[in-house]
């Protein structure tokens, strides 16, 4: 895993640690099981797990499943597959929100007792408009000043399900003229008659998270509550309920939230429920498309957990908005497969050319490297026939200035085999080409010409005889616009939303070890990019990045 460089957040740490040296740091990650996880998530992972691990610390996983409505266990097994092909299972423990219901009912009631917490009859509309403005102070809800047995019996009704939905809510009393609208006596609980996916029907109220959370934390012994930006402003009543509710907390050390500037990413979506919307309109495949941002989707598509946090590292940790090219990421998986991944042959638009002075029956094989990086990965043999495959990319009939692969009357080095001379083209009645053929300077095969003339193009091809059969998916981005949060006013997601995104190429042709390729195997399509074998679709590779690189080199 990328290591963690020195940032803020560990500089709080450091101050922290030198208060209080017997500190032990315990982060956790705690996303809500109502969505599959993105590459964003990677980010607060990434920030959370490295944190405990540079600090000899703990790191755990907690399922915030605090809202039963949206949740599910598809989005519970899918999280923690996330983390473990992340390689960052929690160090700490693996826990629900929902486990610590019982204690936040009690921790309710005795904000109720103390004065602290009341039952309001307010409907949402009616608190929005007591709530006041940024400029304007709120007003005291009518239901504020109940007894502190008027509120204990409602809140008791409440549980026992007497009450619909939302007719009634327990609202923390702190301040209704707090400049922070957070503080103008938030809700704690709502009521929710929902089955939820651990506990049933047991419950019919739930806390909210800004009561929840901190809860959660101080009984999991969270030290430092680490989470996005969207969160700063509900750091104080994350505190007031830290101060006003009746915990021990694990070793006298009181959770501390901080926060960090959320992952953006050009031509993509964060957005758990536009995402949502994309996959059950059809207009992806599935959660795991690989045109999503889900790491179940960058993992189909082919990224590494490696190539993601190498990605998160170079865009930072700060607390600024900013939004991180793509082509960041694309660097990062194209740099290390270009190390990494063997080389094989792959023709997207094949057209027959016969060599005519090869002998019709005979198979001859050439050796060629597996990754020119890595000699000790050995080579293969590539057999060539009289008959063999080259790409229409490679071939033109009238050849544009400096082309340099094959022409007619040109000389064109086949990869690792033979110089061949284009001698004819033969068309279909359509005037498509049916075949070309060549004549080879046999003296060649994995040398230079006798005479010393100079061949300058080099084309990757392979036997028609031993040839395998695949299907390509090349991949665009998903949205045509950069930054996703500058749509115009009056626009949608879908009114950028590119529906060209995917290009299928049936009927390519494959080196023979292809073949046998595993789902998730990735390799580098000579000359092409890097793809990989797909996991839900057999005989489909996924295109994971071409090979051109735009991105500086400098950015490491």
């Amino acid at each position: 895993m990328e290591e963690l460089k020195n940032n803020f957040i560990h500089q709080i740490i450091d101050e922290d640690i030198a208060e209080n040296p017997s500190l032990k740091v315990h982060t956790r990650f705690p996303p809500e099981p109502n969505g599959y996880l993105h590459i964003g998530s990677a980010k607060a992972i990434w920030i959370n797990a490295m944190t405990a691990k540079k600090y000899g610390g703990l790191f755990n996983l907690r399922y915030d499943d605090t809202n039963p409505s949206k949740e599910d266990n598809e989005y519970v097994e899918s999280i923690y597959e996330d983390l473990k092909w992340l390689g960052c299972e929690p160090t700490g423990g693996v826990y629900y929100g929902s486990d610590c219901f019982d204690k936040c009912f009690e921790l309710a009631l005795g904000l109720i007792k103390s004065g602290k917490a009341y039952v309001c009859d307010l409907t949402p509309d009616e608190m929005r408009e007591y709530r006041g403005t940024l400029t304007e102070p709120g007003k005291n809800s009518p239901y504020r000043n109940r007894t502190v047995e008027e509120n204990l019996d409602l809140f008791l009704r409440m549980k026992n399900g007497e009450f619909p939905d939302g007719a009634k809510t327990l609202r923390a009393k702190i301040d209704m003229a707090s400049p922070n609208i957070n503080m103008r006596d938030p809700a704690i609980y709502r009521i929710v008659h929902t089955s939820h996916h651990r506990q049933g029907n047991k419950w019919c109220i739930y806390p909210l998270y800004d009561f929840a959370h901190p809860i959660q934390d101080a009984l999991e012994g969270i030290t430092h509550s680490l989470c996005s930006i969207e969160f700063e402003n509900h750091r104080p009543l994350y505190e007031w309920v830290i101060n006003n509710v009746d915990l021990d907390f694990v070793n006298g050390v009181k959770p501390k939230q901080r926060e960090f500037a959320r992952l953006n990413v050009t031509h993509t979506v964060m957005s758990k429920r536009y995402l949502r919307q994309l996959v059950e309109t059809h207009l992806v495949d599935g959660w795991d498309d690989p045109r999503m941002p889900t790491l179940c989707g960058l993992r189909r598509r082919g990224y590494t957990p490696s190539a993601i946090f190498d990605f998160v590292a170079r865009a930072g940790v700060a607390k600024a908005y900013s939004v991180v090219d793509y082509e960041l990421l694309e660097h990062c998986i194209r740099e290390e497969l270009d190390d990494t991944a063997p080389r094989r042959i792959a023709i997207l638009h094949p057209i027959k050319v016969v060599i005519t002075n090869f002998p019709e029956n005979k198979t001859e094989y050439f050796e060629v490297a597996n990754n020119p990086h890595h000699p000790e990965d050995g080579t293969r043999r590539l057999p060539f026939t009289r008959e063999i495959i080259i790409d229409a990319d490679d071939f033109a009939e009238v050849p544009p200035p400096k082309f340099f692969r094959m022409k007619p009357g040109g000389e064109v080095r086949l990869m690792g085999a033979y110089i061949v001379r284009c001698d004819e083209v033969m068309k279909n009645p359509d005037g498509t080409i049916a075949e070309i053929h060549c004549t080879a300077d046999l003296e060649t095969g994995n040398g230079m010409p006798a005479d010393g003339r100079k061949v300058k193009g080099t084309i990757h091809w392979m036997s028609s005889e031993y040839a395998g059969t695949a299907t390509v998916h090349l991949y665009d981005f998903l949205f045509n616009i950069e930054n996703v949060a500058d749509i115009p006013e009056g626009k949608t997601f879908d009114d950028y939303l590119n529906r060209d995104s995917v290009t299928v190429i049936e009927n390519c042709r494959v080196e023979p070890s292809l073949t046998e390729a595993k789902p998730s195997d990735k390799f580098q399509f000579v000359r092409t990019g890097y793809f990989v074998k797909d996991t839900k679709y057999p005989d489909v590779f996924n295109r994971i990045v071409g090979l051109k690189d735009s991105y500086p080199r400098e950015t490491k």
